[in-house]
């Protein structure tokens, strides 16, 4: 049996219970640079969610959003409906599917469950759940479900760095001065530490365990700095032989993704690890259950999503979105870039080269390239050279965040003005780094994002719970998009686990949960066997699914990531719409469209508004 087929009680209930976790995937790990058709069910909760949106978008407000404070407190309606046999009970949020056959674990009970067995009346479940709701009094739709306190034996020592009041984790952080961290974060002038990383974790581990059940234990954090460079493999393994030797810990979160070696050394000995470097495909995984994980979805994912959008919207229209006009009547020519440090990215590649040819697409220039800050300049050169003298009319960019910047810049010292669709690149889709493009260029440019739409600052977001918690800002509030989904994942998938902390019993769960509810403000995630991926990439033990369109609009004026208002934001198409594979239209892009974009919502859209609470006291755990 494959790994994650196996159902045992733990993991039957999670599955019941639908999506356990929704966590902040608004932002993705700064150094993973290298990157089945839905159900009808599926296709029919995508289109209502996203018409929901839709309509309560004016052309006025996709194009400017206001500037003036806005209220967030929404009623949330309770609905229960009485249980016959498998009961969906739409508590506030998210939806959670029932089966009242199903027994939980010994100690684990949800508000779901406790309801469908008409006892919730009857458990005190203490001032961080909303009864009304039956989820966490946190100000936010994606919440989890309320899980019963636990009193009682815990079982101790049930796993490796689990003690009866303890959980080791290890956070892997590069170096401050690491040249190769320093070219991407320099770009952005984020200036946060590893000590300000280390506060902002340790604070948001408080938060979490003030909302989540934990079973009596508490998390130990130990951040570790890397001995080397991003990109040494050596160096990596010999942290992960340190962290297994001497720290012995329970789960480690991070690691230098330039390299396997880190992912692989770890997992061999026999310790998970969340977005630790491991690269490879969907074998590869599970072949180290239960200890790879991932935030991102993978370099495959990825390109079978960009294949299928070039397929269908792109291909076989003239290149009427490249700053060149004589190419608007010409049609569309394809040649790619990728970043190519990887072990896997020329594998990767050849995967995407097929996944096009599928729908008749052909790649007249495919280059890689490394990043390598010292002759980044040279590369450029020649890259924008052989696209050029190649006549690509469309340039398709896997790329860093930040190698983009001597593209373009090269590009128009060439007099070279294409089309520029965005890939499969991480945080080449963050407003912040895409202005540090050249404009000329970058007004050209459109293509695919697996993050939100955004909400306006004090609305949505990593940042605003931080601050509504503590009633300060954090220390990394640079960084804190890129690591708050590592303890947001742990603590949801810990909560339906239980007092049994194992890793297979956390597996279990992470395997076995339904995906998350989809929206247009963060993205829909699961893991394991969700269907939404063709059999040979499952089970799936990567995150995100799905994805949207942007384009970049160089003249509209607003706040990036780091809260800088200035020229240039990406708008998103039809109000924010997510596809998951098997999901784009049959026509062509939408891109460019100001009355049916939105580049950042004023309030959090009704469809995905929670109800507004006072915060409990973090001295209230003290």
């Amino acid at each position: 049996m494959e790994p994650g087929q196996e159902k045992s009680s733990r993991t039957t209930i999670a599955r019941r219970l639908g999506p356990v976790v929704a966590l902040v995937v608004a932002a993705v790990v700064v150094v993973v640079i290298l990157v089945a058709t839905p159900s009808n069910d599926e296709k029919n909760e995508s289109s209502s969610s996203s018409a929901a949106v839709t309509e309560e978008l004016s052309p006025t407000t996709t194009v400017a959003v206001s500037e003036s404070e806005t209220e967030t407190e929404t009623e949330t309606e309770t609905e229960t409906t009485p249980v016959t046999s498998t009961t969906e009970v739409k508590l506030g949020g998210p939806s959670y599917t029932i089966d009242p056959d199903t027994e939980s674990p010994e100690g684990v009970l949800s508000y779901p469950r406790a309801d469908e067995m008409g006892i919730a009346d009857t458990i005190d479940w203490g001032e961080r759940c909303d009864t009304e709701t039956g989820q966490v009094r946190i100000p936010w739709f994606f919440r989890i479900p309320c899980w019963q306190p636990f009193e009682g034996d815990n079982g101790g020592a049930t796993d490796r760095g689990v003690t009866a009041d303890t959980i080791k984790i290890v956070y892997w952080t590069p170096q401050d001065n690491d040249p190769v961290m320093a070219y991407i974060t320099d770009a952005i002038m984020n200036n946060d530490t590893n000590a300000d990383v280390e506060d902002t974790l340790n604070k948001l581990i408080e938060y979490y365990e003030t909302y989540y059940e934990t079973y009596g234990r508490s998390v130990e954090l130990e951040v570790v700095t890397g001995s080397g460079l991003v990109i040494d493999a050596v160096s990596a393994r010999a942290d992960a032989v340190r962290i297994a030797e001497e720290i012995d810990p329970f789960m480690v979160w991070g690691g230098p993704a330039f390299t396997t070696a880190f992912g692989d050394e770890l997992m061999a000995r026999g310790i998970a690890c969340i977005a630790c470097g491991l690269g490879g495909t969907a074998a590869d995984y599970a072949e180290w259950h239960p200890n790879g994980w991932s935030l991102t979805m993978s370099a495959e994912q990825a390109s079978l999503l960009v294949a299928e959008y070039v397929g269908k919207r792109l291909a076989g229209h003239n290149a009427i979105h490249a700053g060149d006009s004589d190419m608007h009547d010409q049609e569309r020519v394809f040649g790619s870039v990728y970043e190519g440090s990887s072990e896997t990215a020329a594998e990767t590649n050849e995967r995407f080269q097929t996944a096009l040819e599928e729908y008749g697409v052909e790649t007249v220039e495919s280059i890689s390239y490394s990043l390598d800050p010292a002759t980044m300049q040279e590369t450029a050169t020649n890259i924008i050279a052989k696209l050029k003298a190649a006549g690509v009319t469309s340039v398709m960019l896997s790329a860093d965040p930040v190698a983009p910047r001597d593209f373009t810049r090269e590009a128009t010292a060439q007099n070279y003005f294409p089309e520029w669709i965005i890939a499969g690149s991480v945080l080449v889709d963050t407003n912040v780094f895409a202005r540090t493009y050249d404009q000329e260029q970058w007004a050209n440019a459109f293509g695919l994002s697996t993050l939100g739409t955004p909400v306006k600052e004090g609305e949505e977001g990593s940042i605003n719970r931080y601050e509504w918690f503590h009633g300060e800002e954090a220390a990394a509030a640079d960084t804190i998009g890129v690591i708050d989904p590592y303890p947001a994942l742990f603590y949801s998938i810990l909560s339906a686990t239980g007092p049994e902390l194992t890793m297979e019993n956390f597996a279990d769960v992470m395997l076995t949960f339904d995906p998350t509810t989809r929206g247009v403000t963060i993205p829909s995630i699961s893991f394991g066997y969700s269907g939404r991926w063709p059999d040979h990439l499952e089970p799936d033990y990567r995150g995100v699914d799905d994805i949207t369109e942007i384009w970049w609009d160089a003249d509209q004026v607003g706040g990036d990531e780091l809260g800088v208002s200035g020229p240039g934001m990406y708008q998103h198409v039809n109000g924010g719409q997510r596809y998951l594979l098997g999901e784009f239209p049959e026509s062509p892009t939408e891109a460019f469209n100001p009355e049916n974009s939105v580049y950042k919502f004023e309030k959090t859209p009704e469809a995905e508004a929670s109800p507004y609470y006072e915060p409990i006291s973090p001295a209230a755990n003290n």
